[in-house]
This record gives C-alpha cells, structure tokens and sequence, in this order.
C-alpha cells in the first residue's frame, strides 16, 4: 500500500550552500541531511526512509559523495544473517560537521544582504516546489 504524499509546506527563504567538484554535486543540503540520517540510523535504507527518497537514489547520492572525496565518506556492509548497515567515516564526520559549519559562516555572510533580497521574493504561499 503506497503511503500518500505529505503535501509540502513551503518554507521561509534562506540561502543554500552546495560544493561543487566539476559538474557534481559533492555536498549540499540535502546530502548533508542523508549523511546525518545515516549515522543516526546505521543504514543507507532506513535514512533514505526518514529523507524520504528511494533507497536507489540514497544510495546514488552516497556513490556520488563517496566519488567526489578522497576517501569515501559512508562505508556499508552488505546483509547477512544480522543485517546489513552503514556509518559514516572519519572523513564522512569531519565533511559533515565541516559542510554544517560552512553553512552557518555563509548565511551569516550574506545576512545583510539576503534580508534585502527578501523584498523580491513573492510569498511562499505563491510559489510552487520545484519539479
């Protein structure tokens, strides 16, 4: 039985921050979120669930993320007898908690100015999500 869609909320307007390695995406917002899922739910499936994807594209993103590193940052085991699972790496937590920090540093950049940007943006209400 297919859950129904949770009809989305828009949110207020607020800068994204995203890390580019050539044509790829190597973090942004919502790979932060899905790493962030995988360590607290030890696995790539269960934090595609709670993000609300696919287990095929949660696992697409961490290909892309594990790629786009020197090292990868989520390392999975496959299942058995006692299941599979994932955990993020040294350098998965330290991405993480890096990306988190660059966020917080690039909105406070462009506070000044994103408050002043504001007054172009129509209300959410008007806006519809992206397709």
């Amino acid at each position: 039985m297919k859950r129904k869609a949770t009809p989305r909320v828009p949110a207020p307007a607020r800068p994204r921050l995203r890390v580019l390695l050539g044509e790829s995406i190597a973090i942004g917002p919502g790979k932060a979120a899905l790493l962030e899922a995988i360590a607290g739910h030890g696995s790539i499936s269960a934090a595609a669930r709670a993000n609300g994807m696919s287990y095929r594209r949660a696992w697409n993103l961490v290909d892309t993320m594990n790629r786009c590193f020197v090292t990868p940052l989520v390392e999975s085991s496959a299942g058995g007898a006692h299941g599979g699972g994932a955990s993020l790496t040294e350098l998965g937590q330290a991405v993480l908690a890096a990306y988190r920090d660059m966020e917080i540093k690039a909105t406070r950049a462009v506070a000044r100015e994103f408050e002043a940007f504001e007054r172009f943006l129509a209300e959410p209400e008007a806006s519809t999500p992206e397709a």
